[in-house]
This record gives structure tokens, C-alpha cells and sequence, in this order.
């Protein structure tokens, strides 16, 4: 009986030795945790903000950022600015307390995302702003004047 291993011309590995009935520890510790758990341990207990899917446009003037995030106040965001780096991040936090006559009840939640984007250098951050309406975070990058788009011109042939 040998111990070898083949190695198939496509990098994978193979083990010559494969015994059908024989069970062994990974094959074990695979089915064990490839079962299906009960909906208790694979409920999602973080019922917070995942992270926000994001828009990016490029018009002519500007770059408009668009992050949707319903549900949440304007003052909730925080949108950071350092050295071309844009970060918009925010926290929640939530308690609740009920009191009945043989019981106290608290619920607690947290949730929180942050973005990053680095800024390219045609942007002038000096002019930056952002909104919140709807559920939709929009932040406008306009452009600095030498990098904006200037109009097709027809040169004359002398």
C-alpha cells in the first residue's frame, strides 16, 4: 500500500489511496458543519445597516456620489474629508425597556457602516457639499475648472 500522491497536470492535488467506506476526520468535521442548523443559530441577530450600496456618476462639472441609507436622519452621517480621502460613516445605537408586573423586558441594538473613497486629484474639495432627502445621501465632488470637460471645437485647416 502506498502513500502517494498523484498531482494531476492541473495543479490539484489527488489521493491514491481512497478508501469509499472508510470516513476520515475532515470528511466528518465537513458533514457536521454543512448540516442545515436550526433557524435559531442562522437567524440575523444584527437587524442594523449592512453597508450601503453606492452610485457614482461623472457628469461634465462633477462627480456625484449617491448612497442609499433610509431610515436614517441627516444628522446621523458623518462626512470626512483628509488628504483626498472621503469617509462617510455612521452609528446607530437602540435600546428598549418594558416593564410588566413578573418581568422586565430589554431590547438593544447596534449598527453602524463606514465608506471610504479616494478622491481623484481633479476635484476641488474646497466646493464640496452634501444632502439628504428621501433616504438617499448625495454628495456632490465638482470638478476644478482645468479638469472640466471643455466643448468639442472644430480647428480650422490653414
Amino acid at each position: 500500500m502506498s502513500n502517494l500522491v498523484n498531482v494531476p497536470k492541473n495543479g490539484g492535488l489527488a489521493n491514491t489511496n481512497s478508501n469509499t467506506n472508510f470516513h476520515n476526520w475532515s470528511n466528518w468535521l465537513d458533514d457536521i458543519f454543512n448540516r442545515d442548523l436550526p433557524s435559531v443559530f442562522t437567524s440575523n441577530f444584527n437587524t442594523g445597516i449592512t453597508l450601503p450600496k453606492v452610485n457614482i456618476k461623472e457628469t461634465a462639472d462633477a462627480f456625484i456620489v449617491e448612497m442609499a441609507v433610509p431610515g436614517l436622519k441627516k444628522s446621523d452621517f458623518h462626512v470626512d474629508l483628509d488628504n483626498q480621502m472621503l469617509s462617510i460613516s455612521t452609528e446607530a445605537k437602540e435600546e428598549n425597556e418594558q416593564n410588566g408586573e413578573n418581568y422586565t423586558r430589554r431590547e438593544f441594538g447596534y449598527s453602524s457602516f463606514k465608506r471610504t473613497f479616494t478622491l481623484p486629484e481633479s476635484v476641488n474639495d474646497e466646493n464640496i457639499n452634501a444632502s439628504y432627502k428621501d433616504g438617499i445621501l448625495n454628495i456632490l465632488l465638482p470638478k476644478k475648472e482645468e479638469a472640466k470637460k471643455k466643448p468639442v471645437r472644430t480647428i480650422n485647416i490653414s
